[in-house]
Parts: structure tokens; C-alpha cells; sequence
């Protein structure tokens, strides 16, 4: 059979999952767009351009994955993967570095002039675990379980065609008995690191998160109704009910209890 006549593949939920994860990032490009980079050079919000890759690799996956192509769809998972660490780990770098007497944070903005590169996956997830004022969500996120090292090694497993099987799954003209149980799988690993990224940056940016209501109402010359400010984006309010308090509710609850923004 082939892959496009398999009626049960091209079914599985992980096509209109990964629609949803597509349409965040595009609405998080465009809610963070107007907020400068504080510590670098930039007159554009960096992080804006960010999500809006995310969104391109999000969508290869789908079209990967919509052509039988697992194999090439996990390599393409650790590009993701790689891209949430670089997203907060650049983030809490420029948090705790810049100040009145470091307006320019040389690491970051050497990375985004092309002059030099950021630190090696390993030692940025290491930054990131580090941060006392997250050792809380820490525990949630990388200490509950190895479900994050168990990703990584599927991730460069199919890189790197470390078993013959991960070969076989980029063949999508043979009969694969358990090519909907490796879309499982895929699915499960795709919201954990959606999970990840959305728990961290929630903790570090929470204002990206903001709707624009309170923005709204001060350009129309009203006055914004009390704590409009900390009123959640509809579309990350859906992320949060769809995604997060379904597959962690753990870290959903966590973010409830330390974030100002409203959280229903």
C-alpha cells in the first residue's frame, strides 16, 4: 500500500497536532514583534524571527511525516528540540546579563552578527537547569523522569542511522507493521517539547504571553480595564487548555501559581 492510500496514517492525530503547534508559533511572531531586545544591538524583537522558523521546521515535519518519511521527521525533531534550548537559553543568558553597566551582552549579540556562535547544546541545557529562580519548574520539566534524554537519543538515533531500523523508516514504499505505533511515539515526544518550550518561556517572557487588549484600549484613548495588563492571548490561553493541562497538567498548575498573567 501506499503511504498516501494508508487511510489510518494519514489520519493520525499528530497532522492536526502539529497544526496547532504551527498556528502558536505563527501568533507568538506576531504578539512579540513590537518588544525590543533588551542587551543587544537589534531594533527588532529576535525572538520574532525565532518562533517564525519554528513554524517553517513544524510545518517540514508535517510534510515529512505526510510523505512516510519518519526518519527525515525525527532529524528534523532535534532541529526543533535544538531551537527551544537556543530560544531560552539565550533569553535567561540576556536576563542575567544585561544591566545599566552591560547594555550590550556580547555572547548574544555576537550570535546574531554572525561573529561568533552560541555554546554547545549540551553546556546551554546545563545554563538553563542552573537557574535557581526556575529550580522549581526544573524538577518538573527535566528531573521527573528521563523522558528528554530518551528524545534526544531517538532525535540522533535517526540522524545518525545509528540502527538499521531508522533506515527502513524513511522508506515509505514498504509494508512497516508498526509505522502508526512510531507516529505514537512521535506525537508524545512532540508535546514534550512543545510542553518545555511553552512552560519556559511562559516563566521567563510571561508579557509575550499578554493579549492586547491593554495596548488596544490606550490606542483607541480608553482607559484599560483594571489588570488587563496580565489578561492572557486567546491563542495561547487555547495552547495552554488543548496541549499543557491535558499532557502536564503538573506544569500547568505550576505556572497558575507563578505567573502574574491570568490563567483560566
Amino acid at each position: 500500500m501506499m503511504i498516501e492510500d494508508d487511510i489510518e496514517y494519514q489520519n493520525h492525530a499528530i497532522f492536526k497536532e502539529l497544526d496547532q503547534y504551527i498556528d502558536f508559533y505563527n501568533s507568538l511572531s506576531t504578539n512579540v514583534f513590537s518588544y525590543m531586545t533588551q542587551g543587544t544591538k537589534s531594533i527588532c524583537n529576535i525572538d520574532s524571527y525565532v518562533y517564525s522558523s519554528l513554524k517553517g521546521t513544524l510545518e517540514s515535519i508535517k510534510n515529512t511525516l505526510k510523505n512516510g518519511r519518519i526518519n527525515d521527521a525525527w532529524a528534523l525533531m532535534r532541529k526543533y528540540h535544538d531551537s527551544i534550548i537556543i530560544n531560552i537559553y539565550s533569553n535567561l543568558y540576556l536576563k542575567n546579563n544585561f544591566n545599566i553597566e552591560n547594555i550590550v551582552v556580547q555572547q548574544i549579540d555576537n550570535w546574531l552578527n554572525g561573529k561568533d556562535s552560541l555554546p554547545e547544546f549540551r553546556i546551554m541545557s546545563r545554563y538553563i537547569r542552573d537557574v535557581k529562580s526556575l529550580e522549581n519548574l526544573r524538577s518538573l520539566v527535566f528531573e521527573k523522569d528521563d523522558r528528554y534524554k530518551k528524545i534526544r537519543d531517538r532525535c540522533n538515533n535517526n540522524m545518525h542511522y545509528n540502527f538499521f531500523s531508522n533506515i527502513i523508516l524513511n522508506d515509505n514504499e514498504i509494508h512497516l507493521p508498526n509505522r502508526v505505533k512510531k507516529l505514537n511515539v512521535f506525537s508524545f515526544d512532540l508535546k514534550d517539547l512543545f510542553c518545555l518550550h511553552i512552560s519556559y518561556m511562559f516563566s521567563i517572557k510571561e508579557h509575550y504571553m499578554s493579549s492586547s487588549d491593554y495596548i488596544d484600549y490606550l490606542e483607541c484613548g480608553m482607559q484599560p480595564p483594571e489588570n488587563s495588563q496580565y489578561w492572557v492571548a486567546p491563542f495561547v490561553q487555547e495552547a495552554l487548555d488543548e496541549i499543557l493541562a491535558k499532557h502536564r497538567p503538573d506544569i500547568m498548575q505550576y505556572l497558575r501559581q507563578n505567573t502574574c498573567m491570568q490563567i483560566e
